[in-house]
């Protein structure tokens, strides 16, 4: 759950303090803040404020990725998305001004609960019908989330649903030609080309997590029950067919190729799970939902994927991460691609 003390990234904690007193918030140091271990990007921490636990969320340090790791949208959306969707932690204090830690900041309700990652716990040890009603949660909560009337709740405003499906497209090839350092790879160029050629019309705008997956959700260890979704920093309004898609591009099942398994995102290759056609219709099933342009989501997010670890790969090379854990990334993300393309001449699902 939390790092060994000396892997963890310090904070000027003593700056955070004398911060948040300007605000009429008490942090205590006499309870050592923890960093918590989970998550590629942004670093996380519990601390204690006026006798409660709370958690900090920063970005990584070093050169980021566009559009990534935004702490004050990801503030915005959880001052406002409590009201309509109790799983959303309600954040309560934020700050751009970097001369404190280094970069903008947030701090957000702690709710601790049962985190499920690639592996299957140990304890509790989960049976197949677990593991089935599991996805039926997953789906559930996506669905619900797809639900809220975001002009209720203040986030009307927020991103950009127009032409969205276009803009990813353009956003990721040219974020895959900057990790590469020259031009994007080819299979990458091709998947781009097969995209613009088979863009359906977009679905009507919803709000959207954008990185909706299993160890995102945050369960009660006893029943399995959704207690929290966290990582809203990616959050938007647009198609909800780039959600779902995006939960089917950690989705691994038995039968995929290795770079699925190294992946290694989600433990859903496990008897008792769902496959991936089975969610999505069970999503359709819920929301109403026409997933026939299903296979153009599916090429977008796994694209979007793909980039997303080739990016990580190029931190490694240029130094910035504190752990070499990002070394086979370069490999995972040609498997990936690999498999994106198998997805769009319809040999994979």
């Amino acid at each position: 759950m939390f790092r060994r003390e000396r892997d963890e990234n310090l904070q000027d904690w003593p700056a955070l303090r004398a911060h948040l007193q300007e605000h009429g918030l008490e942090m205590d140091l006499a309870i050592r803040p923890r960093q918590f271990s989970a998550g590629f990007g942004n670093l996380n921490y519990l601390i204690a404020i006026d006798g409660k636990q709370w958690v900090l969320r920063r970005p990584p340090a070093g050169e980021l990725p566009p559009g990534a790791n935004d702490m004050q949208r990801e503030f915005t959306i959880l001052q406002n998305l409590w009201k309509a969707f109790p799983l959303a932690p309600q954040a309560i204090h934020f700050s751009a001004d970097k001369a404190i830690l280094g970069a903008p900041f947030l701090i957000m309700e702690y709710r601790p609960g049962l985190v499920i990652g690639g592996i299957l716990p140990a304890s509790p040890v989960l049976t197949q019908e677990q593991r089935y009603a599991l996805g039926n949660t997953l789906v559930s909560v996506l669905a619900q989330l797809h639900s809220v009337d975001t002009d209720a709740v203040g986030l009307g405003g927020l991103g950009r649903p127009a032409g969205m499906l276009s803009r990813m497209i353009d956003g990721w090839e040219r974020r895959a030609a900057l990790a590469a350092g020259t031009a994007a790879p080819e299979g990458l160029t091709r998947l781009a080309g097969w995209l613009r050629k088979n863009l359906p019309e977009q679905q009507p705008a919803r709000l959207l997590h954008s990185d909706f997956k299993l160890d995102n959700v945050i369960l009660d260890p006893l029943t399995l029950q959704p207690r929290a979704v966290i990582d809203w920093d990616m959050g938007t309004r647009g198609d909800p067919l780039v959600d779902l898609a995006t939960l089917l591009s950690y989705w691994t099942e038995a039968g995929d190729p290795p770079a699925m398994h190294q992946l290694g995102q989600m433990p859903t290759a496990q008897q008792g799970f769902h496959t991936r056609r089975e969610v999505a219709e069970l999503y359709a099933l819920k929301t109403g939902a026409d997933i026939s342009a299903l296979r153009f989501y599916r090429v977008l997010t796994m694209l979007k994927l793909t980039v997303i670890f080739m990016q990580l790969h190029a931190q490694f090379l240029r130094g910035v991460p504190s752990t070499d854990r990002y070394r086979t990334f370069g490999t995972l993300a040609h498997g990936l691609l690999d498999f994106t393309e198998e997805i769009a001449l319809g040999n994979a699902n």
